[in-house]
């Protein structure tokens, strides 16, 4: 085993902003996630969001982007594709308003 692969489970990769549904193919550069992988593109965790996952009120990190060729050991998309189930669920603005007022404030590993 290498030091990538993993024995449960790996980044799903979820191709849609949650919020907006604008792709978000593996290569994007522009995909946010937070730890439990909840999908946002940048232009709505930063306009819509503020930093604060609707999900969980954590905050958000670039998702990685996974080798398009299998540079080593088989870790590439083409052995672990990406995910193509969509997740769009739109975030109601002034409800997360309401929600993210007390938190968005804090850094992401103060929450």
């Amino acid at each position: 085993m290498t030091d990538c692969e993993l024995t449960d489970r790996m980044l799903e990769l979820r191709p849609t902003c949650e919020n907006c549904n604008k792709s978000l193919p593996p290569a994007s550069t522009e995909a946010r996630i937070c730890s439990y992988e909840c999908t946002f593109c940048a232009d709505c965790v930063e306009g819509v969001l503020f930093n604060v996952c609707p999900n969980c009120g954590g905050g958000f990190a670039a998702r990685p982007i996974r080798p398009a060729q299998n540079w080593k050991d088989n870790n590439f998309l083409g052995a672990n594709p990406a995910g193509t189930v969509v997740k769009h669920r739109p975030v109601d603005p002034p409800r997360h308003a309401v929600f993210s007022k007390v938190i968005r404030g804090l850094p992401p590993e103060r929450r």
